[in-house]
């Protein structure tokens, strides 16, 4: 393939819908293979706004508004990077060849949707789960849940990101607050959520899955070394990588990984999210994009995720291998105000190892993600603990 100039008549052009924190990397990374990029989203300076060629601000979900940023711009290339997005539209764009979808049409209306992901996983590929059910109404779900799933349990919209509208439920009366808790948080909401039964695992892991082309041209998987993670209501908290992993568990796992990923098809990176118990592995969820729990990558690998993304999506070969161990932790805005302001940065940096990135995010709440602290070492016990010191220095203030 050729990459042209940007700003250009030859300019290979790339257009994300959705430009958060993820979003922002994903654009530096193909500007750095000379792209063009256009960032979308649905608020004014969005972080992947701040860095873009060119931006736009507008409801994804509306058809019309949403064709006509793409007849616009003309993108040779569209990246969804949030569940919010008219997915009718896009595959008529897919069929009439205006523009590759990646990393499918077929994947991001699967993956967008939990209903959809969980029948293919469970039902079609006869990968491992949780107990599971789909309901359409607080009866629907009351009856699921104590006929097949049970307590404990997790009610999730099925349109969602970090953990929104995701409630633990421990006994009947829990029940219809987990309905409406889900139904407020979902990113489009469809009246419908999933309950899942708890597992019981040791541990879970993202599992990053590039499927790029090879040198010669050939469609290829490779894997990252496993990353784990700590949530909070289904948000992550911190990662590390890599996870120490019994043989037998991380090659379950990369099968896992492998068949979802080939059942998606299309080029680019996923996040596979799977729960370990000694040899045992559970499928739980997929993104067809780099995955919050993978910003580590930055820290640890010699290609990030987002690198690696960028470099898949256009069809050229990457690199997974590990340089050094190393772990994440979030910032969180702490603060529900416009113009935040952030101290400690420099006692953060001043540790050994440590990087930070603030998204540049135009208006913080107390749990919105902020920022990222970013620790390489020897080791993820140390870079674990060096990213949770360096994270309690920096102090998100209201000036």
């Amino acid at each position: 393939m050729t990459i042209g100039t940007p700003l250009s008549g030859s300019a290979t052009r790339v257009m994300l819908l959705g430009s958060g924190e993820l979003g922002k990397e994903i654009i530096i990374s193909l500007q750095r293979l000379g792209v063009e990029v256009i960032a979308v989203d649905r608020y004014l300076n969005a972080p992947g706004h701040q860095v873009a060629h060119r931006s736009h601000v507008i409801d994804m979900t509306n058809k019309q508004a949403l064709k006509n940023i793409i007849d616009l711009e003309n993108p040779h290339y569209i990246v969804p990077e949030i569940e919010a997005i008219n997915t009718a539209l896009l595959a008529e764009v897919e069929a009439k060849q205006q523009s590759i979808i990646v990393p499918s049409v077929k994947a991001v209306q699967l993956t967008m949707d939990r209903e959809g992901i969980r029948k293919l996983a469970a039902e079609t590929l006869s990968i491992s789960t949780s107990a599971y059910i789909f309901a359409r109404s607080v009866e629907e779900l009351k009856e699921g849940i104590l006929s097949k799933v049970g307590f404990p349990c997790f009610v999730k919209p099925t349109m969602s990101s970090s953990g929104k509208g995701q409630s633990k439920v421990m006994v009947e009366s829990d029940i219809e607050d987990a309905w409406n808790y889900a139904a407020s948080g979902g990113r489009v909401n469809q009246g419908v959520v999933i309950a899942e039964a708890m597992i019981d695992f040791d541990y879970e892991i993202t599992l990053l899955t590039v499927r790029s082309k090879d040198s010669h041209g050939e469609i290829q998987t490779n894997f990252c070394e496993p990353i784990g993670h700590r949530q909070e209501s289904g948000d992550y908290i911190e990662s590390w990588q890599p996870q120490p992993m019994k043989i037998e568990a991380l090659n379950q796992s990369k099968v896992i990984a492998k068949k979802v990923t080939e059942a998606l098809g299309g080029l680019g990176l996923f996040g596979v999210e799977l729960f370990i118990k000694d040899d045992n592995v559970w499928f739980s969820e997929i993104s067809p994009r780099p995955h919050d729990t993978g910003m580590v990558t930055m820290a640890t690998q010699k290609q990030s995720e987002f690198e690696l993304h960028a470099k898949a999506i256009l069809g050229l070969p990457v690199d997974t291998s590990l340089n050094n161990a190393g772990a994440s932790a979030v910032i969180y805005g702490q603060h529900d105000a416009k113009n935040i302001n952030f101290s400690g940065v420099e006692e953060a940096l001043s540790i050994k190892g440590i990087d930070v990135r603030l998204f540049g995010k135009p208006e913080s709440f107390k749990k919105r993600r902020m920022g990222v602290v970013l620790a390489s070492s020897e080791n993820i016990t140390l870079a674990r603990e060096n990213a949770t010191k360096a994270q309690a220095l920096i102090i998100p203030i209201i000036k």
